[in-house]
């Protein structure tokens, strides 16, 4: 079986709260990461929540790149999917310098093996 893409979580903790809750930083640090991950960018869109908090994502021709932040929490919740060849490694890091992470967790899965369903 050959998995269809590769699914990246990570968990940012230990962030500056200020970035977490600036609408503009997040959004180009996670142009810059998908830029920096080798990604093609197709679109992208971001939120910013009152009172505060950024949600967005970056559609990317191999998928996506989302985050969702709670600067109360020092916290930022990434998702990076890609069925292509892209640098996630490179991508993320772009991103945890941006938000000022002390620490990350990843969970990486396969998505979407190559199988026969039967009903």
């Amino acid at each position: 079986m050959t998995a269809l893409g590769r699914h990246l979580l990570a968990e940012f903790t230990g962030c500056d709260a200020a970035a977490l809750a600036d609408l503009d930083l997040v959004t180009s640090a996670m142009l810059r990461a998908a830029e920096a991950s080798g990604a093609t960018i197709v679109t992208h869109t971001f939120h910013h929540f009152s009172p505060h908090g950024v949600s967005g994502a970056v559609i990317i021709a191999e998928s996506h790149l989302a985050i969702h932040t709670w600067p109360e929490h020092g916290f930022a919740a990434v998702d990076f999917f890609s069925c292509g060849k892209v640098d996630m490694d490179r991508g993320l890091a772009v991103l945890r310098t941006a938000l000022g992470a002390k620490d990350e967790i990843r969970l990486e899965l396969d998505r979407g093996p190559l199988r026969t369903v039967s009903p």
